[in-house]
């Protein structure tokens, strides 16, 4: 009776681990999927220099990975109040290349304007309203305050910074560099669920003004002498001829005495350009004026399509290959049932025919032996489920910080409702071969041994 009972319990708990598997594969893809969605949403185009489409969503959108090579401010300007302007109703500029570094953990520093939470939203609703940015604490930063910041709900929780708090960024994203001028949280975000959520954001102003962002200075004109014996005019700071050409310096003291003067237009770069277009119509023209036109120095690429073919060739054949190992882990752990009560049966038909004498039925006889292995594979479909969604409790600190995917414990997929009535179903199916040679028990023969 115990070695039986030993039985049971090691082929529920194989069908356990087997469900745990499915839950995380299902409920991870499933959580990852809708975040892959919601973080390209809320504008159509990203603008940006040449190179990789993924590697340009993956430094924008998601924050990782090293950003492209940047494009002129210049370029910026025409969806302000350039030849783009009349297609664009909100254009963000991105500067990355900055990270801070608290409690063990990277986050990713980005200098932006104060559009970005309040010109674009993050996702939308069911009903297909937008999501707009709201702050739990503070306010958004000031154009004319160079050294403000606003810090994503998972940034502000994990660093321990609040409203009031000063930071240092370090330059480069691998956080080895010199660490720059600090900055002042004045806002903490409401969580979006986006990969906004880890990231810190710098006024942009200020982002210029630390050392290595700025281009340097083309060699300034000749000085002319006044006619009237005043003093020299003005020095005219000249575009650079060759952008291969101009390097990037720290600031020398005239910069850091005059550091909260904006840096001038000729100095400046942006890695990337958030794109709201006015209608549906503007995506396309923009992607034919970006990408086929003369002026080819950057690219236009619509974030939700690389999504959809980062999830199609990726994550998609990642998952399915995930699920079939996890329902080969399952079928074990059924047949396992099959052998665990079959093996019994030799020992149990001396029961099996006292019940037939005292007049049950082979049909009663059978349906205990189905009722058993359905029980079996209930028990352990349901411990599955509490022991996946317990996995997931415990593995979401980790996978938020190293992914930036948020998992909870009560996070539920809608296949989850599938699993233990199909589980039940294949619990009867391989229960039936010893529920039939319990059916065919010889009552004579039993009672005889």
């Amino acid at each position: 009776m115990q070695q039986r009972t030993l039985a049971s319990l090691l082929t529920g708990l194989s069908m356990a681990l087997g469900v745990a598997l499915m839950i995380l594969v299902i409920v991870i893809h499933d959580v990852t999927v809708d975040q892959l969605d919601t973080d390209a949403q809320g504008y159509h185009l990203i603008v940006g220099g040449k190179g990789g489409e993924l590697q340009l969503v993956m430094s924008t959108v998601f924050h990782l990975g090293r950003p492209l090579m940047p494009i002129p401010y210049s370029y910026y300007k025409k969806f302000v109040d350039g030849p783009f302007a009349q297609y664009v109703e909100a254009a963000i500029p991105y500067c990355l290349g900055d990270s801070y570094q608290a409690a063990g953990q990277q986050f990713r520093v980005i200098g932006t304007t104060p559009g970005l939470f309040t010109k674009i939203a993050y996702g939308s609703r069911a009903d297909g309203t937008p999501k707009h940015y709201t702050f739990q604490a503070g306010r958004n930063f000031q154009t004319d305050h160079f050294f403000e910041a606003v810090l994503g709900a998972v940034a502000a929780r994990k660093t321990g910074l609040k409203v009031g708090d000063t930071f240092r960024p370090t330059h480069g994203i691998s956080g080895r560099g010199d660490r720059h001028d600090q900055f002042t949280v004045v806002g903490i975000l409401d969580p979006t669920g986006t990969a906004n959520d880890r990231a810190l954001f710098i006024n942009i102003e200020g982002f210029y003004l630390l050392a290595g962002h700025a281009l340097s200075a083309a060699p300034a004109a000749a000085q002319a002498p006044s006619t009237e014996g005043g003093p020299p005019a003005a020095a005219t700071i000249l575009a650079p001829t060759s952008r291969a050409a101009v390097r990037k310096t720290p600031l020398d003291a005239v910069s850091q005495a005059l550091q909260h003067h904006p840096v001038p237009e000729e100095q400046r770069e942006v890695t990337s350009i958030l794109v709201l277009c006015k209608d549906a119509f503007g995506p396309m023209v923009l992607d034919q004026k970006i990408n086929k036109g003369s002026d080819r120095i950057a690219q236009a690429i619509a974030p939700a399509a690389v999504v959809t073919r980062l999830k199609e060739t990726i994550v998609g054949p990642v998952r399915m290959v995930l699920l079939i190992l996890t329902v080969l882990i399952v079928i074990v752990a059924g047949l396992s049932i099959l052998v665990s009560i079959y093996n019994s049966m030799s020992e149990r038909s001396h029961d099996i025919a006292v019940m037939r004498a005292l007049g049950a039925s082979r049909t009663a006889v059978m349906s205990i032996i189905l009722v058993e292995s359905i029980l079996l594979a209930l028990l352990g479909g349901v411990t599955g489920v509490l022991l996946g969604h317990t996995i997931l409790a415990l593995a979401a600190p980790s996978i938020e910080s190293h992914a930036g995917i948020t998992l909870h414990f009560w996070q539920f997929s809608w296949q989850e409702v599938l699993l233990i009535p199909g589980l039940m179903a294949f619990a009867a199916l391989v229960g039936f071969l010893p529920a039939l040679t319990a059916y065919r028990t010889d009552v004579a023969r039993s009672l005889g041994k």
